[in-house]
């Protein structure tokens, strides 16, 4: 499994030439089976060539299994493989870690959280932007057995108390302030008990399953310090957390992460490390982590979405890459520095963070010369925007689609696409997944090119929403398969093209219209940085902004759109 990968990065050293091992995985069927491909799926160790699908339905046969690793494990296996590589680098904060640093912190961390009285299966919340301290905690949980909540930093006091109400956590960890997001201040206006509390056994009315804050920058009445917790973990809890590994299981859930909540309250998505880990794996694999034995990504993306904590934190203790953070929040000239002075080969991002980096007045001047390679996905991916990285050397561009709920990436282009597949399409069925489009209405698979349902099934669907089992069974059928509420087309090799959320599906004249190609039409235009589509195919009002209300990842926020259209118009519900 893990092993085959080093055989690949060895021995492939251009990233557009692929090696004979490798070619002989990239057939459309196996000689072990007499039944056609069509029967069985289509295989997608490589860019499929053969047109084998007949229908809207596809499964992606690998010649690589499943991993049956946790987080733990994963990361013991990089570790003993190249201890001393650069693991990540926190530009901002200084922070640089090799994989044997990072591991050694992260058994301080796991034993000190169980010094705390945290134990498997336990809840704690991660708060804040990205930060070493963020990704420890990622690792430290899930080596403890406890589940982490990632809290998204943007949250107000009522959304906060949301998140840590509805998945019970035991411990919260926290910046004191982000911006003018003052964190402690909040968590003390939900929880006043905790300025008269012991450090570690507060007890709250509105928040019975606290028990500890714990503030990476200060220290603060009622809470711990950071360090309190690096510090704790006597022998004693080190020979707990060693005789805990036998216990855990890759089944066992691992993170809670809250869907962004663009239309309506977040849920709670659950994802074991069997979710996560081979989601990364996979990833890693269609994106040519392999290819590059010297990956560095750059990641402005956010590591409480799973575009960031999966593809940033998973991918390196799987792939054994390195991880470049320009800074805490998203900043778009921080970024353009850290790709020139980490030498980065590889970049992260929404549409909105591409948009904004090309956008710099002073693009030009950076040197990005190592720069070949990047993902975009958390929105659709306008394609006028695909061209224009491409045009300033970013080549091997690749589009992804997935959900929080698919761990999340469920179809996925290779760097070895074409520049149309690349720029019009999300990519292919992602190994070892089922996908298929239905009809809304009848639950029919449709016809090859035509829209419905985007529905997916296998191993990357999540376990539930936490606490919440109605929501569950409405989005996962008894079948397993997993409802997405996107609405696309697949073609005969099994590529997805989106066209938007079933939500945002507008009927005129008995018609359906869908935003999307709206949209991708007036990114045509050489002055249009975005477009945002509602409502009208032939709008009775439109709006020039220079900004839209954005989720951390950046996410257009359709419902605040919507508020602020009605302000600025005057318009009243229901005339």
């Amino acid at each position: 499994m893990f092993p085959k990968i080093v055989l690949f990065s060895r021995t492939l050293r251009n990233p557009g030439v692929v090696p004979g091992a490798l070619r002989v995985l990239q057939r459309p069927w196996t000689r072990r089976s007499g039944l056609p491909a069509a029967s069985r799926g289509i295989h997608v160790d490589s860019p499929p060539t053969i047109p084998t699908l007949t229908t809207s339905y596809a499964h992606g046969t690998s010649s690589f299994p499943l991993v049956h690793y946790t987080m733990a494990e994963a990361l013991q296996r990089t570790v003993e493989r190249v201890p001393d590589k650069e693991a990540m680098v926190f530009v901002q904060d200084g922070v640089r870690k090799t994989f044997a640093q990072f591991q050694q912190d992260v058994d301080r961390a796991a034993a000190g959280l169980l010094a705390l009285g945290l134990t498997k299966g336990d809840r704690l919340g991660m708060w804040g932007p990205n930060t070493y301290e963020w990704i420890l905690m990622q690792f430290a949980t899930a080596k403890a057995g406890i589940i982490m909540v990632a809290v998204n930093p943007a949250y107000q006091q009522q959304e906060v108390e949301f998140a840590l109400r509805q998945s019970g956590c035991k411990a919260v960890v926290c910046l004191s302030q982000f911006k003018t997001q003052k964190y402690c201040d909040m968590l003390r206006r939900i929880c006043p008990e905790i300025e008269t509390s012991t450090p570690g056994d507060i007890r709250s009315t509105r928040l019975p399953e606290l028990r500890a804050v714990i503030v990476l920058d200060s220290r603060q009445p009622g809470m711990l310090h950071f360090e309190d917790v690096m510090e704790a973990g006597s022998s004693q809890y080190v020979q707990q957390l060693q005789d805990l590994q036998r216990k855990i299981s890759f089944d066992d859930p691992i993170n809670i992460l809250f869907t962004s909540g663009t239309t309506g309250t977040p849920k709670g998505a659950t994802l074991s490390h069997h979710n996560i880990v081979n989601n990364g794996f996979y990833t890693g694999l269609r994106v040519g982590y392999a290819w590059r034995p010297n990956t560095r990504i750059c990641i402005p993306v956010p590591l409480y979405h799973c575009f960031g904590s999966v593809g940033g934190g998973v991918c390196m203790a799987v792939h054994g890459i390195s991880l470049v953070f320009p800074s805490t929040g998203y900043d778009g000239k921080a970024n353009l520095a850290a790709m020139e002075s980490e030498r980065c080969n590889f970049i992260y991002g929404t549409p909105t963070m591409y948009v904004d980096l090309l956008s710099q007045p002073d693009f030009a001047k950076y040197d990005l010369s190592t720069v070949e390679a990047g993902i975009m996905a958390g929105s659709p991916c306008p394609s006028e925007l695909v061209k224009k990285l491409i045009a300033v050397g970013i080549k091997q561009i690749t589009i992804g689609y997935g959900t929080t709920e698919n761990s999340p990436v469920t179809f996925c282009a290779s760097p070895l696409d074409n520049l149309e597949r690349k720029s019009e399409t999300c990519g292919y069925i992602m190994d070892h997944l089922e996908a298929k489009i239905v009809d809304p209405s009848t639950g029919e698979v449709v016809p090859l090119g035509t829209l419905g349902e985007i529905m997916i099934r296998g191993y990357c669907v999540m376990l539930e929403y936490w606490g919440d089992k109605a929501k569950t069974r409405e989005c996962i059928t008894a079948e397993g398969w997993y409802k997405t509420g996107d609405i696309g087309s697949m073609d005969a090799y099994s590529y997805l093209k989106i066209e938007g959320r079933m939500k945002d599906m507008i009927i005129r004249g008995g018609e359906n219209v869908y935003p999307a190609e709206i949209e991708q039409f007036l990114h045509t235009h050489p002055k249009v940085k975005e477009a945002q589509i509602a409502h009208f195919k032939i709008p009775r009002y439109i709006l020039f902004v220079t900004t839209y209300p954005l989720t951390v990842t950046g996410k257009i926020q359709k419902n605040k759109l919507v508020e602020v259209a009605k302000e600025q118009l005057g318009l009243v519900e229901g005339k």
